[in-house]
């Protein structure tokens, strides 16, 4: 496997801690609203990721956070707590929004065929990590206490600015104007531990701690949820690029400063999804969601073939017109995989030959297009369908596209469904749009998505 490092800013030859062994944590949602498709994209990547290291033949260990307290809304030090923001916007408490929107979350994990990570961590879980590992980084002076607040002194960790190749100067002259100043610590680049005193009093969710009543900073997080289900030593970590500063930056400095060596080996990052106005962010109000895409009649499994066509380094531009495309080629495909026979016919050597083909695109920095490209080969291949239908069904272990799976549905299903639609159709005619609105709802909470069309109205099962 090969993969680029955004610490040595190169494709790398993987090497694990531990022979055969991948130790993995991937940066988890903040729950104060739902995932937008750009999210998504990472997640998605990440899970191509560790499919394909378990296709090359390593046992991979994967953690993940659901951050559920502590992440500011500027992703530094300054602003608001999100979970708060949200709460008050919905007249829920922290948790309730928590709760609903993590399991929102991995809704949307199901419905795009991504593996849940092995172990899967809310932040209010680990207090006492946090806090333990502060009392060290306290006692062995990387860190200060001022005005109540517990901060890191980024002064005192000389490789702080060796992930995001950047300098203090370089930082300084592109900082936000927008972002305040905290006048309590040492150095601008220092970061919050623990929040006691200058900020945050009215927050909901609130510890006991050596240092006041008070909660933790949200880098801290990562690094102890890592350390308590993975290990001291980490072999990958991931993220969307945006996570490469300051949320990486320091983690690492925090991580390694604790355990006094290096912390983890390969970072690798995602870039961004955008659109027509650039990065897509929950910041601009309203914001693209896998249930939108599935309310307009886009299988969700589209969108990830749609991802799988372009690398997960290279930006990647959302139009509908796009989407469109690849729901259509995405179609195609499993017409063609679904048109499969067995005949009994195995030929071993191009089992072998394509496999290695399609291990070689994905140990390549994880060039899922060529390995879209291998797919197609072996469809257009000279060889038998039950070797085709084989293959196939490896390649969709990391694909994860169900490219032999169909949805069946019973002929009393279909017949059910044909009366719906007779009877909204119906309703439309009297202009009764609420009632016609309502049978839309009804079928669509059953998974069926109908669309109409110049030849009439179609239905479509999804995940």
């Amino acid at each position: 496997m090969k993969i680029y490092n955004t610490l040595t800013r190169s494709v790398e030859e993987f090497v694990p801690h531990e022979d055969g062994i991948v130790k993995m944590y991937t940066c988890g949602p903040t729950v104060y609203n739902y995932a937008h498709i750009g999210n998504l994209r990472t997640y998605i990547s990440e899970d191509i990721l560790e499919k394909s290291l378990v296709l090359l033949g390593y046992q991979v260990d994967r953690a993940m956070n659901i951050t559920d307290v502590g992440h500011l809304v500027s992703d530094a030090d300054s602003g608001d707590d999100k979970m708060a923001v949200a709460a008050a916007r919905e007249n829920k408490s922290v948790l309730e929004i928590a709760r609903f929107y993590t399991d929102a979350f991995f809704h949307d994990l199901e419905r795009l065929q991504i593996k849940k990570p092995d172990y899967i961590e809310k932040a209010t879980d680990h207090i006492q990590d946090y806090i333990q590992m502060i009392e060290k980084l306290l006692e062995d002076g990387y860190a200060y206490i001022a005005n109540g607040n517990v901060y890191f002194d980024t002064e005192k960790y000389d490789q702080y600015y060796a992930l995001s190749g950047r300098n203090k100067e370089e930082l300084l002259v592109g900082a936000r104007e927008d972002v305040e100043e905290d006048i309590h610590k040492r150095n601008q680049a220092d970061f919050g531990l623990w929040f006691t005193n200058s900020k945050f009093m009215n927050q909901e969710l609130k510890w006991d701690s050596p240092w006041g009543v008070g909660y933790p900073g949200w880098h801290i997080e990562c690094s102890c949820i890592s350390m308590a289900t993975l290990g001291e030593y980490l072999d990958i970590h991931c993220g969307a690029i945006d996570a490469i500063f300051p949320h990486h930056t320091n983690e690492i400095a925090q991580s390694e400063c604790y355990l006094g060596h290096k912390w983890c080996n390969y970072w690798v990052h995602m870039e961004f999804l955008n659109d027509a106005t650039g990065k897509m962010s929950k910041s601009k109000g309203e914001f693209l969601t896998l249930q939108r895409l599935i309310d307009k009649g886009y299988d969700p499994l589209a969108y990830r073939f749609m991802c799988l066509q372009s690398h997960y380094r290279k930006q990647l531009t959302f139009t509908f017109d796009s989407l469109d495309n690849a729901s259509i080629a995405y179609k195609k495909l499993k017409g063609k995989t679904l048109s499969l026979v067995d005949d009994g016919k195995i030929e071993d050597d191009y089992v072998v030959l394509y496999l290695d083909k399609f291990k070689e695109a994905l140990a390549d920095d994880l060039n899922t297009s060529q390995a879209m490209t291998i797919l197609y080969d072996v469809l257009k291949a000279n060889i038998s369908d039950s070797t085709k239908k084989l293959l196939v069904k490896e390649f969709d272990m990391v694909l994860g596209l169900k490219l032999l799976e169909d949805i069946e549905i019973s002929d009393e299903q279909k017949k059910m469904i044909e009366e719906k639609i007779a009877e909204r159709n119906l309703a439309k005619q009297a202009k009764d749009y609420a009632k016609a609105d309502q049978i839309r709802e009804e079928l669509k909470e059953q998974g069926i998505l109908i669309k109409d069309t110049r030849e009439g109205t179609i239905f479509e099962i999804v995940r």
